[in-house]
């Protein structure tokens, strides 16, 4: 049986460099909106994803107000964290040190500011999610 992560332990996972899938309910009848999402995270703190204003994503995450973010450990041993959050901030346009920061974070410095410039001409939004509600598994115990 997996057991739950502490609240530090969670908070370091979720602060760690893993892409995240980002869920929010969809009004269209379609099923949930469900995509793969860099994002930042400091301990104790919210976290921050950037997208485009004109996206579906966008859209749905302005209507919807809350969204599920899942982050997980794709190997052994299998780790994950949920988080059930609300939208508490929607800056438009994203401002530039948070979108190369989140793009550094996972290409690193000179491609994260590479990247980040170019999208400059880009129409984003930057959310600010409240976790809310948590949910972990850490399956480290059983192996």
């Amino acid at each position: 049986m997996p057991r739950n992560f502490t609240e530090t332990e969670r908070q370091q996972f979720l602060a760690g460099k893993h892409v995240a899938v980002l869920s929010v309910a969809a009004t269209d009848g379609r099923p949930p909106a469900s995509v793969p999402i860099w994002y930042d995270y400091t301990p104790g703190g919210d976290i921050l994803v950037n997208t485009g204003t004109g996206t579906r994503k966008a859209k749905l995450i302005e209507q919807a107000g809350v969204v599920t973010l899942v982050v997980q450990r794709e190997e052994l041993p299998y780790q994950y964290v949920v988080v059930e959050g609300t939208v508490v901030d929607a800056a438009t346009p994203a401002p530039l040190p948070q979108r190369e920061a989140i793009a550094i974070r996972y290409l690193g410095e000179e491609a994260g500011r590479a990247f980040a410039a170019a999208m400059n001409d880009a129409a984003g939004v930057l959310f600010t999610i409240r976790p809310d509600r948590w949910l972990t598994a850490d399956f480290t115990g059983d192996l």
